[in-house]
């Protein structure tokens, strides 16, 4: 036997819901986004000012930045646009006639899961898919722009069985410097160390200025001069482009689930820890349901008495659950990425507390 159709009355109120609670998670984002750009801009203004980069410079940055900052501005804007309208609907009597017509708090999460369920989807595909474009883009032009590349960071790289260190990148990923190869054999052992001193990436290939070569045969090291040829002569891996190298160099690059997949499975060079990678992905994968979280903290308001109105403070606590519930996710994604916790253990564990915490609250009260 077929289930039942929804009802009209019940679609017109899923899609009320919607419309209004998109609305206002959409509206705090937009000016959770503006603050965060201001801050993030007061930061970088000297420098891209001193780029000579002037207005053109200061809307490339702010545009190309901007992916990131949604992906950390969505959860609490889905938390702030829940209580707006849970508070709104609850000062207002609303909930009072929902629950007169027979909707149970339960019911109510229900009615707004699919579109905080769709927001989280939007959420992970942002930060899938434009977040690390965007980030790269924003990387190579910084990193072309900068007047003084040899002060940049050195960083370390692994590809296949071989460790690589570059002590700087310059003009937008297209030259290293310092490049130093440590190839390992098949057990881990150090085979032989390359010391490059400038590689050109040129014509769609790498090339080098020449370098030395140092390979253990027993008790002594032989010594060897390379002369300038193509890096893939020398040992460098093939298949690097520039944009992999800005990539590389940044600190904690954000990725896609492709190029997360890809460096798991040794098909693409990686900087980061492969328990960092898997924290990343699984933490990817329950976007939505972290989304559903923070509708879930959001829903004691409905709880307010009529006449309290704005001066009740549990809409101040759900807010303070909301962001303890963040602060708690990012501790344990902190420990997942220094492979302290397995991914699972480092991902799952805040969503499934805070879950139950809630449940039992909203069980509690209406047992009242």
């Amino acid at each position: 036997m077929s289930p039942p159709a929804p009802s009209p009355a019940r679609n017109v109120l899923i899609g009320y819901l919607t419309r209004e609670l998109v609305g206002r998670v959409l509206t705090t984002a937009a000016i959770l986004l503006a603050l965060m750009e201001i801050l993030a801009l007061l930061e970088q203004l000297t420098p891209i000012l001193e780029r000579h980069q002037g207005a053109a410079g200061i809307a490339y940055f702010m545009v190309l930045h901007a992916p990131m900052l949604v992906g950390s501005a969505l959860p609490l804007a889905v938390l702030i646009g829940a209580l707006l309208l849970l508070v709104q609907m609850t000062t207002g009597s609303e909930i009072a006639i929902l629950r007169a017509a027979g909707l149970t708090t339960p019911g109510l999460a229900r009615l707004m899961l699919p579109a905080v369920l769709a927001l989280g989807a939007a959420g992970a595909l942002v930060d899938d898919q434009l977040t690390p474009r965007a980030e790269l883009a924003l990387a190579r032009w910084w990193n072309r722009t900068d007047p003084h590349p040899e002060g940049g960071r050195s960083f370390w790289f692994r590809s296949g069985r071989t460790l690589i260190d570059v002590g700087y990148v310059a003009g937008g990923g297209t030259t290293l410097s310092r490049v130093d190869l440590y190839q390992r054999d098949p057990d881990g052992r150090l085979r032989r160390t390359l010391h490059l001193a400038t590689l050109r990436y040129a014509n769609g290939a790498w090339s080098d200025e020449g370098g030395r070569s140092l390979e253990p045969t027993g008790a002594i090291v032989r010594t060897t001069v390379l002369p300038p040829a193509p890096a893939l002569e020398h040992g460098w891996p093939a298949g690097l482009r520039p944009a992999d190298m800005i990539r590389l160099s940044m600190d904690t690059p954000p990725l896609s689930a492709a190029a997360i997949i890809a460096a798991l499975r040794g098909r693409a060079p990686a900087s980061q820890p492969a328990a960092a990678l898997r924290t990343a992905l699984l933490a990817r994968l329950l976007t939505p349901f972290s989304f559903a979280v923070m509708l879930l903290l959001a829903l004691p308001v409905v709880y307010i008495p009529p006449r309290s109105g704005t001066r009740s403070w549990l809409p101040v606590w759900c807010l303070g659950a909301g962001l303890l519930f963040m602060v708690f996710q990012g501790m344990l994604r902190a420990l997942g990425n220094a492979g302290t916790l397995p991914a699972p253990a480092a991902t799952l564990p805040g969503i499934v507390i805070f879950t139950l915490a809630v449940c039992a609250l909203v069980l509690r009260i209406e047992e009242r």
